[in-house]
């Protein structure tokens, strides 16, 4: 293909970059511009470069153009506009390391916590270096995988924030109910879309999940219930993420008595799912809510609850025998 101007595309880099081959030179690399004008000057210096020798080998890759390479392969553009002005066009990939990634994460997020920096430069930065063959032993920040929070809901607390909530509005509480029995993230409740939603059959879909991959929900009988009545729109849920949504949140939780956050609801139906329904950790992660059975891992408490349980087998002290002495010997249990 004979070197020439490729024009931004829709979500992606706003630059134009430079493509294909000139004098047996190819190269592969963002201009750095968004301007049409000043991109074409940078190709006529790169083809007069070539022309003088200057290029006569292949040149070195750009941390922008691994970036584009990444991109055009399919790679998501999520946080990468901040990295990309932050290195800009000239930085060569193979000069990205360790100082330099930490240093870009504390310009860009200087208040981040160590979970957003990894999410938002580490693991990005990380998968287009992979991309184009650079792998790095990258030590992550100190709590980079964020705090693990298995707080959760029961019945009674569960009933009252969702009355609290629909007293405040019908359809708000329709959403909190939506997000306890199906594992939801608060985003992907959000984007749902009534097109997507079979009430008859108990099912919708959501086309990309937090982690990129589509799901398909099912609707348990109270969130059928609770959805019949909504006005039907574009959008299930009127509401984007912003302050009217917390609001109604804050004032649910005033009325509820309780503290309360839209995650709270997600992991009240893993709980639920695994102390009322018996999943185990890896029916979670089949339920298409979390992306393996590591990620679920966290409910993983569940099971010590269950089997400390076992304890009212034990007998009292009133000489009353909850169970029958285990056999040891038919146990295999060695004394």
């Amino acid at each position: 293909m004979p070197l020439k101007l490729v024009a931004p595309r829709a979500h992606r880099s706003k630059n134009w970059s430079i493509r294909g081959t000139y004098l047996g030179v190819r190269l592969d690399e963002s201009t750095g511009t968004p301007n049409r004008d000043l991109a074409r000057k940078i190709l006529n210096r790169r083809k007069e470069e070539i022309e003088r020798g200057e290029l006569s080998s292949r040149p070195e890759l750009t941390f922008a153009s691994a970036m584009m390479a990444y991109l055009n392969a399919g790679g998501s553009d999520r946080f990468l506009k901040p990295i990309a002005d932050h290195f800009g066009p000239r930085t060569l990939a193979r000069e990205i390391d360790q100082i330099r990634i930490d240093a870009a994460a504390v310009a860009l997020y200087p208040t981040g916590t160590p979970a957003t920096r990894n999410r938002q430069v580490y693991s990005p930065v990380s998968a287009i270096l992979r991309h184009v063959g650079i792998r790095l032993e990258l030590r992550r920040p100190k709590g980079a995988e964020g705090e693990t929070r298995t707080d959760w809901l029961n019945r009674e607390q569960a009933a009252r924030a969702i009355t609290a909530a629909t007293k405040i509005d019908a359809e708000f509480g329709a959403l909190l109910v939506t997000l306890l029995y199906t594992g939801l993230r608060i985003s992907e409740a959000l984007a749902l879309e009534w097109e997507r939603v079979d009430l008859s059959a108990g099912l919708a879909f959501v086309p990309k999940t937090k982690t990129g991959a589509p799901r398909a929900v099912h609707l348990p009988p109270p969130v059928v219930a609770a959805l019949a009545s909504i006005e039907r729109r574009r959008f299930v849920f009127r509401w984007s993420k912003g302050g009217a949504l917390y609001a109604l949140l804050r004032e649910t939780e005033e009325a509820a008595g309780m503290k309360l956050g839209f995650h709270l609801f997600r992991h009240t139906y893993a709980t639920w799912m695994r102390l009322y329904a018996g999943l185990s950790v890896e029916d979670l992660a089949q339920t298409g809510a979390w992306s393996s059975a590591k990620s679920a891992k966290r409910y993983a408490h569940i099971d010590a609850l269950t089997i400390a349980g076992r304890a009212n087998m034990l007998p009292d002290t009133n000489g009353k025998i909850g169970a029958k002495p285990v056999d040891r010997k038919k146990k295999g249990v060695q004394k």
